[in-house]
Order: C-alpha cells, then sequence, then structure tokens
C-alpha cells in the first residue's frame, strides 16, 4: 500500500511538473537574423543622455575610428570641449547679427572638424564630467540651455549703440560651470599638452575631411553649404548623383574607413530597439491583406503590429533621385540625427544594411548599435563626413580632391 502511495505521488508530481511546463513561444521567422559582413573597428558606446549633442559624439566617434585605422591607439575624445567651443562661437555670431540666427543644441559634423582646426581637442578625463555641479556625470542640458539661451538673446537683440565685451565673460561662465571648464594645460600619459599640441599629437590631417550630399536644387559636382539651420558655419558640401553617394559609404566601409552620418530618424521606420527600414507603406497594407481604406481606419496600434510581423521582410521603397529633393524640399527630410557607420551585414533574406554606432548608450536590441538598412540610408542622408581617401578615384576626379 505505501509502495502505491509513493508511485501515485511521483506521478501527480510529474503531472504537474508537466502543467506548469511553459508553452515555447512562436518564433516569427521574419525577426531579423544579422550576419556581419564587414566590420571596422570603433570606441566604446557613449550616452548624450538629456542633450542635442548627437552631432558631437558622432563625429568624434568618427575621428576616434580614424585614429584607430592610423595608429590602433583608442582615445576617448572630450564632446564637452567641443560644445564649450562651439556655443561660445555660435553665440558671437548671433550676436553679431543682432539676433536673426539660430543658437540651438543641435550642431553638425562641420562644428567638431572646425572646433579641432581653431582650438584643438583634449580626451574625456582632461575635464570635469558635464553635469558635475548638479551631481549628474552624464550632460543634461534642459537647465543649462534655459539659463543660456535668454542669456544670448538679452544681449543679441540689445536696444543699445554699443555693447561691451563682458557679455563673453558671463557666457563663459555658465559654459564652465556646466560643462566643466576647458583646461589650458593637461597631462595625459604622462605628457603635458594645450589641447592645440594634443590634437596634433592624434596623427589626423585635418584637411582630409569632407562632407558629401545629394540634391538637385545644386549642380552635381560642385560643393554648397547645406540649407539647414544647424550648418550654421555654413560647412560645404559636395553635390553627387545618390547611385554615387552610397557607392562613397560603400567604397569607404570596403576599404577600412568609417563615416558620420546626418539624416533623419523620425520616420516610423527608425525603430528604438536598433532597427532602421524605409517601409512602402503601400507594399506593407498589401502584404496585411488590407485595402487601403481598412488599413487607413486600422489603429497605430494595429498597424504597429503587422509592420512588426512582417518584420525585416516588410517591403521597403525604392529611393529616387527626385525623391530625396523632394523631401527635403517639404521638410519631411531633416537633419535631426547624428551617427556613426561602421560596418554591412546582411539578414537572413539576404537584405543588406549599416552597422551603426549611436550615442544613447546600451540601449535597443543591439546594446547601441544600430541595423540601418542601405535602402533607409539613401533615402534619409542629409550629409556624411567621410576621409577624402575613401572617395572612389573616379568619383574624386569628378569633384577635383
Amino acid at each position: 500500500m505505501k509502495k502505491l502511495l509513493t508511485i501515485a505521488l511521483c506521478a501527480a508530481l510529474s503531472l504537474n511538473v508537466m502543467a506548469a511546463k511553459p508553452k515555447k513561444e512562436k518564433v516569427n521567422p521574419n525577426s531579423p537574423v544579422f550576419t556581419t559582413i564587414k566590420e571596422l573597428p570603433i570606441t566604446s558606446i557613449k550616452n548624450q543622455n538629456r542633450s542635442g549633442t548627437c552631432w558631437a559624439y558622432s563625429t568624434l566617434s568618427f575621428f576616434e575610428s580614424e585614429i584607430l585605422k592610423k595608429s590602433g591607439k583608442t582615445y576617448n575624445l572630450c564632446e564637452m570641449f567641443v560644445c564649450s567651443k562651439d556655443y561660445m562661437d555660435r553665440a558671437i555670431v548671433k550676436v553679431r547679427m543682432h539676433g536673426d540666427a539660430q543658437f540651438s543644441q543641435g550642431g553638425a559634423a562641420e562644428d567638431v572638424l572646425s572646433t579641432m582646426k581653431l582650438y584643438g581637442i583634449c580626451p574625456e578625463e582632461a575635464m570635469p564630467l558635464p553635469g558635475t555641479p548638479q551631481g549628474d556625470s552624464l550632460a543634461n542640458f534642459n537647465e543649462f540651455f534655459n539659463a543660456m539661451e535668454p542669456y544670448v538673446d538679452a544681449v543679441a537683440k540689445s536696444t543699445a549703440k554699443k555693447i561691451s565685451n563682458q557679455w563673453k565673460s558671463g557666457l563663459q561662465g555658465i559654459l564652465d560651470a556646466y560643462l566643466g571648464k576647458v583646461p589650458e594645460k593637461f597631462t595625459y600619459e604622462g605628457k603635458e599638452y594645450t589641447p592645440k599640441s594634443f590634437c596634433q599629437s592624434l596623427g589626423l590631417d585635418l584637411n582630409d575631411y569632407v562632407s558629401i550630399t545629394s540634391y538637385t536644387h545644386h549642380p552635381f559636382y560642385t560643393a554648397f553649404p547645406v540649407e539647414v539651420q544647424d550648418n550654421w558655419r555654413q560647412g560645404m558640401s559636395y553635390n553627387v548623383p545618390i547611385d554615387e553617394m552610397m557607392q562613397i559609404i560603400d567604397n569607404a566601409i570596403e576599404n577600412g574607413y568609417t563615416v558620420a552620418w546626418g539624416g533623419d530618424v523620425s520616420e516610423e521606420g527608425f525603430t528604438r530597439n536598433g532597427l532602421a527600414l524605409a517601409y512602402d507603406d503601400n507594399g506593407v497594407r498589401d502584404l496585411a491583406g488590407s485595402d487601403q481604406a481598412r488599413w487607413l481606419k486600422m489603429t497605430a496600434a494595429a498597424k504597429k503590429n503587422v509592420i512588426d510581423s512582417l518584420g525585416v521582410a516588410a517591403p521597403e521603397i525604392v529611393p529616387t533621385q527626385e525623391m530625396r529633393q523632394e523631401r527635403f524640399d517639404n521638410w519631411q527630410l531633416t537633419d535631426d540625427h547624428g551617427m556613426h557607420i561602421y560596418g554591412v551585414a546582411k539578414d537572413q533574406f539576404g537584405k543588406e544594411y549599416y552597422m551603426v554606432k549611436n550615442s544613447w548608450g546600451e540601449t535597443g536590441k543591439y546594446n547601441g548599435i544600430w541595423y540601418m538598412s542601405k535602402t533607409f540610408i539613401k533615402l534619409n542622408t542629409m550629409d556624411f563626413m567621410i576621409n577624402k581617401n575613401a572617395i572612389p578615384a573616379e568619383i574624386r576626379k569628378k569633384l577635383g580632391i
């Protein structure tokens, strides 16, 4: 009897275990599975936190990879050094223009290049961490710009017949308080530097770097300043046809050069989970088995479920030169983010993507890395900075560089 009770108890326990065993989740065959084709060295993922400084993070990351390529040495260059110098320069322009110029957190790759040429650069550890006086080691520009913008506006829109130079000292005090004081000299790896001598020690030729874009409102193979507010320094970009723009990026990666990319990530195809696709809305609707009327009536959540289920099998549009121009002119294509392209991968269906380093910390499915389809980049690129030696010889000849 005791033996029978033991057997019955074991059987009951076994049934309970079987009942408690979780069901296997259904795997979506369209969820991305990436295979790396080419990956170039990059430095660690950074976090711009609550600041509109992607331009500084992405471009300094690009220069850090340039140094890695040249010397194999790893540096962590200081974004707040660039911001301090750049915001002062930008304020001076606004005052000279009597307020008729934008003063904001945003910027462009040209700001970093110009700052390094004019003032040099320092390593991260040579300046106090941003926000240190507020007890935060990450950049937080909310209070900072709330204090700084009215100050600059007050000077720029003054009704005085003559202003003094003291406003610069006041502004520098705000910059130092929130960003940390820029060092005149510092010691790095046992050697004393100024920001200019440190920049020179990095082995970069800052004249090697150019910007590329692709629009039809200026002639191809000429240079012009892309007409966006954050290009306040009027940095020049070489204008090439759309296919040559993509050829330049591919040639760069193939030959060991990375790319400082600026473009539009406001489209719904740019997910917050490490994937970017240029969705063809009509194609997605058709694959979902919905006519246009039904699709338009669906909630945003229902549409998202459809798109998520399609995953990397979701159809993409075919970007054209005319489409890029139209999107630029009607404000669809904006320069709202800067990132760092450093590799190429493909998904399980053979579609190719650029591997792109972001500056939002180790977030998303790929810990701070985004896989952005080549179609997305072709459609949404505003401009990008690159080493001129990464440009194919035949295109360089057309550009005269």
